[in-house]
C-alpha cells in the first residue's frame, strides 16, 4: 500500500519517524488519514524532518520504498491546480452533470409521453379512416341502389 507520509523525526544513525498523511486507495484516488500514525525504519534515509515522502508498506506495515514526493506533488499541482482543479470545482463539476442528467431524464420523458400521444393520435385517425371507408362504401351501396330504382322506375314507365 501506498502512503503519503512526512519526515517527523530523524534518528541519529540515518533511522526516522514517519507520518502517515494519506493512502492511496486505488490507482487515482488518494484519502486523508483520520488518525495520526506513525512508521518508524531504522533504514537509512537521505531526508531532512518535513519533507514529505512516498512510502510503500508491505502486508507487515515494514517499508518496502521510500522516495521524494516533490515531483510526485509538482505533477499534481500541473495537471490539477495549474487548471484550478480543486475539491469545490469538481464538487460543482459533479453537480452541473447531475443537473445535466436529470434535465435529460426530464426531456427523455417527455419525448416517450410525445410518442405514445402521437401513436395513440395515430391509432383513432386509422380508426376513423376505417369507418369513413365503411360510411362510404355503404353510401356507395345505397346510392347504386337508388340509381338502380331510379333505372328500374324509368324502364316500368315505358
Amino acid at each position: 500500500m501506498q502512503y503519503l507520509a512526512k519526515v517527523q523525526k530523524k534518528a541519529f544513525l540515518g533511522g526516522a519517524e514517519l507520518l502517515l498523511l494519506a493512502e492511496q486507495t486505488s490507482e487515482s484516488t488518494w484519502t486523508l488519514l483520520s488518525t495520526e500514525r506513525i512508521v518508524e525504519t531504522t533504514r537509512l534515509l537521505a531526508f531532512q524532518e518535513g519533507n514529505l515522502v512516498l512510502i510503500e508498506l508491505d502486508n507487515l506495515n515494514q517499508i518496502v520504498s521510500v522516495q521524494d514526493a516533490t515531483s510526485w506533488v509538482l505533477d499534481l499541482v500541473e495537471h490539477y491546480l495549474a487548471y484550478g482543479v480543486t475539491p469545490e470545482a469538481l464538487e460543482q463539476e459533479i453537480e452541473r452533470a447531475e443537473r445535466w442528467r436529470q434535465s435529460l431524464t426530464l426531456k427523455s420523458q417527455e419525448v416517450d409521453r410525445r410518442a405514445l400521444e402521437t401513436a395513440a393520435r395515430r391509432d383513432e385517425i386509422q380508426e376513423l379512416e376505417r369507418s369513413l371507408k365503411q360510411e362510404r362504401e355503404e353510401l356507395e351501396t345505397r346510392w347504386q341502389a337508388l340509381e338502380q330504382m331510379k333505372a328500374e322506375g324509368r324502364a316500368g314507365e315505358e
